[in-house]
Formats: structure tokens, sequence, C-alpha cells
């Protein structure tokens, strides 16, 4: 069956559809593949054959909506989203044993259209990463040098899809944390406009941030997996759907489409490996063969993303971790100990390094007589960039830049240098503060400063609030463009 781990989803379900190949043996090739996953991608995994969780029955009105049925597609997800009855840890140690009573609604709905759990995947602690080492469970290995991050927070899932244990995935993406690691693994990587998906059962990190997205190995994918999971939910009041749902992409072409590139985010800005510039000009030559139109563009308050988004994050981070406290689930400490120490014990002994760093940036942010200082400015900074972007769109469809500043680094590399770490978003931030939907299509190869075999670079396209279909189309037409092989050496043909 080792086939069947090269074919897309849509390929898959066309066998299906045509009776070369049942529901069954495509899910039990990817159970049987996930059961023995080396990345360190999984926490979980289902089984094959009869005992594995049966697909749930499909709900009709989900598949005239989602159109095709995904006919028992395996489905890996984050171990951010809540899945009834399976343990569900977002990486940390303070939940471990956590077996919600309910699934997350975007589960839910990929459930309904016909999806099936393959598994649960490794991320970084509470989504607070962007290398997958902050795990409390270890750090997950790129497929395509195991010496090398796959990326985060979402690496767990990048890394499953790119090393052929899973077909496609979901993850969530604070500042970047699924087109950081689908640029890292050499795959597809989404992020829709803030609230097209619902937030209802994934553990928060940031609420005002956080989004659920797919990653596939192509466009197409993307948008199937996008198309069944989006919509209003009254679960989350910060969920309103795309408006007129998400089209399968179809365009060769670019023709009659502006692109701009921001100075502030090109491969010029500091920071940008020379492979990864190099490798960005010659998409924005394959945007130009295609008929699309090129230009230099600003964004004035970009360079600034960043440091907002370290101001805010964490803040909002601050407050959301405060429940873990030893109480209601997860880890207890010393529970013979007075309250305040079991509060004390517990999140000493259940929270991670980077965790704890950031709990306490966020609430020395909100601290009095800091709060105007350090939130209400980044805050102030955060709605300049949404303007920036708004008055961009007046001018261009798209706008593009290099996904990650550099390749897949190696493991430890940047452990003990948080800010070196947290350069790892510097490209894709500005787009979540501003709410809007951006994804990351592989571009090509390029050595790593200092040299090695080449490794991922990822091209970001970013677009206008709720137009997913037409950022979905333009990346399409630039992927077939550019047949960038997503299979990492040594990965099974």
């Amino acid at each position: 069956m080792d086939d069947v781990l090269e074919l897309t989803v849509a390929e898959a379900l066309r066998r299906i559809e045509d009776g070369e190949l049942t529901a069954g043996e495509y899910f039990d090739a990817y159970a049987e593949a996930a059961g023995g996953d080396e990345l360190g991608a999984y926490l979980w995994t289902a089984n094959p054959g009869p005992t594995a969780t049966p697909p749930p029955p499909e709900s009709e009105t989900r598949r005239r909506r989602a159109g095709d049925s995904l006919r028992g597609a395996p489905l890996a997800v984050k171990d951010i989203f809540c899945t009834e009855g399976i343990e569900t840890t977002a990486g940390s140690r303070i939940l471990e044993g956590y077996r919600p009573p309910y699934t997350a609604t975007a589960v839910r709905k990929l459930a309904d259209a016909g999806a099936r759990l393959l598994g649960k995947t490794n991320m970084d602690e509470f989504a607070m990463g962007s290398s997958t080492e902050n795990s409390g469970y270890g750090p997950v290995l790129n497929p395509w040098d195991r010496e090398r991050v796959p990326g985060g927070s979402s690496g767990g899932s990048a890394a499953a899809v790119a090393g052929r244990v899973a077909p496609w995935a979901i993850g969530t993406d604070t500042g970047g944390s699924i087109r950081q690691p689908a640029s890292l693994c050499g795959i597809v990587g989404l992020k829709p406009t803030y609230g097209a998906v619902s937030h209802y059962g994934m553990i928060a990190f940031a609420s005002s941030l956080d989004q659920c997205g797919p990653l596939t190995r192509d466009v197409t994918d993307a948008a199937l997996l996008l198309r069944a999971a989006e919509g209003r939910d009254a679960c989350d009041s910060t969920s309103v759907g795309i408006d007129g749902g998400v089209e399968l992409p179809s365009r060769e072409d670019l023709d009659g489409l502006r692109f701009g590139v921001p100075r502030e985010l090109s491969a010029e800005a500091e920071g940008i490996e020379a492979g990864v510039s190099e490798i960005f000009e010659r998409t924005l030559g394959k945007i130009r063969e295609l008929g699309g139109e090129v230009d230099e563009c600003e964004l004035p308050h970009a360079a600034h993303g960043l440091s907002a988004y370290y101001v805010l994050a964490p803040a909002e981070a601050s407050a959301n971790l405060a429940r873990y406290d030893g109480v209601r689930y997860g880890l207890r400490a010393d529970a013979d100990a007075d309250l305040i120490a079991m509060y004390e014990r517990t999140r000493a002994a259940g929270f991670g390094a980077e965790v704890k760093r950031r709990i306490m940036l966020g609430t020395y942010a909100l601290s009095s007589g800091y709060y105007e200082a350090y939130y209400g400015r980044a805050q102030r900074v955060r709605t300049k960039i949404a303007d920036d972007f708004r008055a961009a769109f007046e001018r261009f469809d798209y706008l593009v830049t290099p996904t990650s500043p550099t390749v897949a680094f190696k493991i430890g590399e940047r452990t003990a240098d948080p800010l070196a770490m947290y350069m790892s978003d510097f490209c894709t931030v500005p787009m979540s503060l501003a709410g809007i939907p951006a994804i990351s299509i592989p571009a090509g190869l390029a050595e790593p400063d200092g040299g090695g075999a080449g490794l991922p670079v990822g091209f970001q396209i970013a677009a206008p609030a709720f137009d997913e279909s037409g950022l979905l189309d333009a990346a399409h037409a630039l992927e077939r463009a550019i047949d960038f092989d997503t299979r990492p050496p040594g990965v099974r043909p």
C-alpha cells in the first residue's frame, strides 16, 4: 500500500469513488504508517483494522454543503484540539491524562464530512514555540533532516504530512505556527481569516490571534479541508465563517493579478538567509511568467509586528493559562499542601520553561503602571499594521513575502536564545495581527547558511480578509508552475 501514501487526499477520494480503493484500505495504510512513526510527530494514534475508531455517521446536510464526502479520509489533529474520550494535552505535562468530554467544533465538522481521526500530533506546549522543541513529550524531527527542527508550534502536524505518516492535518496558527512549519517541512500551510473556523474546543493560547487551518501536500487538499471545517458556530461568538464557502482552486495562470512585495518583509530584510532570498526572487519570476504584475509596496509598521506580538500574545496567554491550577483537571502536585502552595507547585511542575517565560512576560505587561506603556501601545501598533494592509490591498490583489527567514535550523541551535527563536516568525506575525488569510507553499530548496543539503523554502501569499477562494486559486496556479516534489529524501517512495 506504499503507493497509497503518495496520493493527495483529492486523488485518494477519486480512487475510492471509482472503486479502485476502499476507505478502510486508505485508513489502514496510514494507521500502520502512523503506528511506526519515527519522527515524534504523534502523541496518540488510532489502530488499523476493525479495532480502529469507526468513521462517524455522515451528516447529509454537511455532505451537501461540503461537496463530495471526505469518505473516511484519515485526519491528523494537533493535540490542542479537544477530542472526546481521547487524551488531549496541548503538548503540556500539566494536562497529562486529561480526556475531554466533548470534541472541538473544527474536528467535529470534519468528522461530519466523513474524515476519520488518525492521531493527535505533537506540538510546542500550549502552541508556544517555533520549533516543536518545547513539547513536554519530546521534540519532533524534520523528515528532510532529522537533526533539524520541523518548525512550530504545529511541527507534529507538518512533519506527519511531509513524512507520509498522515495525508493531511489541522494545526493552529497564532503568529505563524501553521505557515512556518509548512515552510520548513516543504508542504502547504494555510492560516484562514480570523473567525473563518470556530475556536470552540481549541485550547486557548492567545484568543484574539489563534486560528485553525490545514497542513497539506498541495493547495487543492488545503481548499478541500478548509471547505469542510469553516463556518459559523453557535458555541463561538467570534466565528463568522466564509461568505459563500470555499471553492476548489482551478486557476492555471495569474493574468491580471497584482502582487505587492512589502519592502519591510522582502528578501532584502535583515535576517533573511541568502538561499531563501534567491528562491523568493526566482518565485517572483514565476509570477511574472504566469502573467502576474509584481511591484514593491510598503507596510510601514510591519517591522514592529514581532515586538507587538510578543507583548499581546503573552498577555493573553497569562490570562488563559490561569485556569491550570491543579483543581479542575490535569496534574495536581502536592495535594496535601495548602491551596496557594498547591497552585504554585502544580504550575511549577506542569509548565515548561517557555510557557513560564511567556506567562511572566504577559503578567508584567498587564500589571498596574505598565499596562498602557506596553499592552496599550502594542494594541495601537496592531491597529496600524491592519491599516497598512488595507491600504496596500487598495493597490494590490495579494502581498507576497518569504514565509520563514531561514530554512530549518538544527535541534538545540536556538533554545538558549529566545530572541533568535522568535525571529522565525518575523514574516508571518503581521498577517496574524491583521487577522487576514495567508498561505505558504513550497517554492524550492536552498542550502542553509554554513552549507549542507538543500532544505525547503516557503513562499507566503497574503490576501484581504475572507478572500480564501481567490488566495487558493492564485496559490494553485503558482504551485503548478513551481512543481515542487514534496517527498523528502529517504521517505518511502
